[in-house]
């Protein structure tokens, strides 16, 4: 599969998805993005859905500017995958007491540490930068300073929605550790900050839609969100970090026999911006939905709580600007779901797998998703599948 073309105001849209299968709204919200004076390209991930201002599963890439919705709320969410000596001959018929217990080392949904986590205590946790990263927040908008204590609680927590902790197994029975979050509220206020500063600025008045303001380079403003996004993108991987070092210690006291070694973490953001040169420009890079696959870069593509996940190894496609989807991507929304499908859907549509099937996480059923082998098919060109794995424990916020 290669990219359809649709014409754009400003630059063309290449488009990995079917057009006729994306929903109106998300279509009329990458038009809007194609008419932003700073832009430069926009590649479209089989996985779009609408979202804030830019879609979810878009790659937009702008001279001197950058939009923060269309970086997302959550800045730096993405995953992190490791596969782990253990097979499912170790593995024991039930496998409740394994989710119970990785719930009981990492806080989810709203929930918090009592106190801080502190890395240096923590099973092969790289420290080297950690005093450095927290003493930064002063730096950060005065906005959010009064949340400090309450990020520092949150750090190697999962958070809510579309977050999850999963055991899985691969297609030749060894087991992985894999995980999705991000920067938690605190990375969700910085953002809203910077949203609301980029809608009063002047040169954002004129545009199609106020949520597509954007910060124009060498201006204290950029520079003032700039500093922040780095800062958020850094406390998103610290907190991934954190997280699989609980989830490995978890695995390590659960599997004493199996003396249980894990292989080098792979780490994604799939929320954020990076500075990239393409065509001879150096651009600002926004992935919101989207992971970097450059030429050998690793990379997660995962499913939905009931489905196969992939990791994959980018093929450096210039034209999707070294990028790929960042998962299956919705096909409704979480009201649609919650009124589409009921607690015996999700009990059905996650069968085999040890997760909670209460209403509480209906929004997030399989049937929710786009079918996630469809989605790799439309991306062929973009990355390769290094391995396919499917859950079998599922944690949620």
């Amino acid at each position: 599969m290669s990219y359809v073309e649709v014409p754009g105001a400003k630059v063309p849209i290449r488009m990995w998805a079917d057009p006729a299968s994306v929903e109106d709204g998300a279509m009329q919200q990458l038009r809007n993005v194609a008419t932003l004076p700073w832009i430069k390209g926009l590649a479209v991930m089989p996985d779009v859905h609408y979202g804030k201002g830019a879609t979810v599963g878009s790659v937009i890439a702008m001279h001197g500017a950058v939009c923060p919705a269309a970086v997302g709320v959550d800045i730096g969410c993405g995953m992190s995958a490791v596969k782990t000596s253990l097979t499912a001959n170790d593995l024991p018929g039930d496998l409740s007491r394994l989710r119970s217990r990785i719930e009981a080392a990492i806080p989810v949904g709203r929930g918090m540490h009592d106190d801080p986590v502190e890395p240096g205590r923590m099973h092969g946790f790289p420290t080297a930068g950690w005093d450095d990263f927290w003493a930064r927040f002063d730096g950060v908008a005065e906005a959010v300073k009064f949340r400090q204590g309450r990020a520092a609680k949150q750090m190697g927590s999962l958070g809510s929605g579309n977050h999850f902790i999963e055991f899985c197994l691969d297609e030749s029975d060894s087991v992985w550790l894999m995980l999705h979050s991000g920067s938690r509220n605190i990375g969700k206020e910085l953002a809203d900050h910077h949203i609301g500063v980029a809608q009063q600025l002047p040169h954002n008045q004129g545009l199609v839609d106020r949520d597509l303001a954007v910060f124009i380079a060498d201006t204290p403003q950029m520079g003032a969100y700039r500093n922040d996004l780095f800062w958020a993108q850094e406390y998103a991987t610290y907190n991934r970090a954190i997280m699989m070092s609980l989830f490995q210690d978890v695995v390590r006291k659960e599997f004493k026999k199996a003396r249980v070694t894990f292989d080098p973490v792979i780490s994604c953001h799939h929320n954020y911006v990076s500075e990239e040169r393409y065509e001879g420009m150096d651009l600002l890079v926004t992935r919101k939905g989207a992971i970097r696959a450059g030429s050998g870069d690793y990379g997660i593509i995962p499913g939905s709580m009931g489905t196969g996940s992939y990791i994959v190894k980018g093929l450096g496609n210039e034209k999707a600007f070294n990028s790929a989807s960042h998962g299956a991507g919705r096909r409704m929304s979480r009201n649609a779901a919650k009124r589409r499908f009921s607690t015996q859907d999700l009990v059905e549509q996650t069968r085999g797998v040890e997760c909670r099937k209460d209403s509480g996480v209906l929004d997030e059923i399989p049937g929710a998703y786009k079918p996630i082998e469809q989605v790799i098919d439309r991306q062929r060109d973009l990355v390769e599948v290094v391995a396919k794995i499917k859950q079998i424990v599922c944690v949620k916020g």
